[in-house]
This record gives C-alpha cells, sequence and structure tokens, in this order.
C-alpha cells in the first residue's frame, strides 16, 4: 500500500527526497514525482502546486496514476486560532474551503452536490499524525529559532500540536484585519477554524470523492497578519523542512 506525501512548496519536502531507498524520479502531468521508499514503506512524493485547483490536480494524478492508498499533506500555514502561534503545528481534523460562496443557491461555504461545508480527516491517519507531531514539537521546542516580531514576542514559549478546523482558499492572508474577519465571520456560524492555508480542502475533497484516506498537518509560519508577508518565506527556508522530515518518517513508522 502506497503512502503519496504532498507538499505545496519545495521547502516543505526537500529533506525527505535524500531518505528514499530505491529513488525513482518521474514526470507526469507537468508535475515531478519521487517513488521509492520511506521507513521500509513505499511512498510517492509529490508537490501539489500552490492553490486549490493544482493542488486537485495533484491529488487525482496521485490516485490515478500512481495508485496509492492514503495521501498525507504536510507544509504551512497561518495561524488564526486562539493560542495557535509560530512553531506550533496543526493536525487537520476537518477541512472547510473559506472562499466557497454559492449562495443564495446554497447556504455559504456549503460546496455544492456534497451537502456539507466541512470534509472530515481520516480519524486513524489523523490520530497518528498528531502523535507524530506531538512528539515533533516537544522533542524540537528550541532548537529552531527565528528572529521576527512574531517569534521573538514568543522567546520561551512552548510550542504545541492542535487538532481541528482547518480552512483553505486561493489567497494568501496576510492582514489582520483581513485574517480577523475570516475568523471571527467561521467562528459565529460555527466553525471554529484554528489554521489558513490554500490547498488542503483541495485535497480532502478529491479524497472525498475517490474513497481514499486523508491526513494533513501544518506548521504555523506566520500569524496570517501584517508580518506573514515577512515569515512566511523566512520560515519555510529555515524551519519547515525539519518539521516536516520529523513528522512524516515518525508518521511512516506508525503505520
Amino acid at each position: 500500500m502506497t503512502t503519496a506525501i504532498l507538499s505545496a512548496l519545495p521547502e516543505e519536502q526537500s529533506s525527505l527526497v535524500p531518505h528514499l531507498s530505491h529513488p525513482q524520479r518521474l514526470v507526469h502531468a507537468g508535475r515531478f514525482f519521487w517513488r521509492g521508499d520511506l521507513c521500509g514503506r513505499p511512498v510517492v512524493l509529490a508537490l501539489s502546486g500552490i492553490g486549490k485547483v493544482a493542488a486537485a490536480t495533484t491529488a487525482t494524478a496521485l490516485i490515478e496514476r500512481f495508485g496509492v492508498a492514503r495521501i498525507v499533506f504536510t507544509g504551512v500555514a497561518g495561524g488564526v486560532g486562539d493560542g495557535v502561534n509560530v512553531g506550533d503545528v496543526v493536525v487537520a481534523q476537518d477541512y472547510l474551503q473559506h472562499d466557497m460562496d454559492a449562495s443564495p443557491l446554497f447556504p455559504r461555504w456549503e460546496i455544492p452536490g456534497y451537502t456539507r461545508s466541512r470534509l472530515a480527516c481520516d480519524t486513524v491517519l489523523s490520530a497518528l499524525l498528531l502523535e507524530a507531531a506531538s512528539a515533533c514539537v516537544s522533542s524540537t521546542s528550541g532548537q529552531f529559532r527565528l528572529k521576527t516580531d512574531a517569534t521573538d514576542a514568543l522567546e520561551g514559549v512552548l510550542h504545541r500540536a492542535h487538532h481541528g478546523l482547518v480552512a483553505s482558499g486561493d489567497r494568501f492572508v496576510s492582514a489582520a484585519d483581513e485574517a480577523h474577519r475570516l475568523r471571527t465571520t467561521l467562528r459565529d456560524a460555527g466553525h471554529d477554524v484554528l489554521a489558513v492555508e490554500m490547498e488542503g480542502a483541495a485535497v480532502a475533497q478529491v479524497c472525498h470523492d475517490y474513497g481514499i484516506p486523508f491526513a494533513a498537518v501544518r506548521t504555523i509560519s506566520d500569524r496570517a497578519d501584517d508580518t506573514a508577508h515577512a515569515d512566511f518565506p523566512l520560515f519555510v527556508t529555515t524551519v519547515a523542512s525539519r518539521y516536516a522530515e520529523h513528522m512524516v518518517l515518525a508518521f511512516l513508522q506508525k503505520l
């Protein structure tokens, strides 16, 4: 049973490629895929691309072309929930598209044809991923020091692993008022979102359609506020790949 490890950016996955046994680089649908073994298990590493359409295309290719049995997404996100800080990790319990709005034909955020706005992640995979994420933030706490406004304010704070709702949309949220409005509007409707990113909900929908188990973990790179444009690239290049390496290897060992 092949596991797909999906990430949006090369930096989020670069540290995993050297761990591959019997690596094979393939091209399909204009994308590069690495096939091999990690921790003695068959895997395919892939980059989703940025945004929901690109991610849906890659997820479909992984299922149709490579026959993967499960998909795990690892990457970064902006933290919007209370107590979700830079350097924390969020394992998705379910996903919502925060820019989905087919009203008045359908209620806001509801996915047309699905009679729901939220798609759940696989509970077994998510539990294993949460164990791996908790161990990662515990063992790496204090190792990765970044000098940004966000991390300066968190000096000495222990990082945490969270489990809850993640929202996706085709927009990089990088303004404090926008993040506050997005979070408040969703929370008032009963959707207490912890983090925001640009791909996961699309992959969740593809996996739902194909009946493929899906789980996702996101390391918080910024607070989706006015400093996000500076914090995000620094975090991705300095920290994200090492978090992904720790969590994915630990997760595969638990399967």
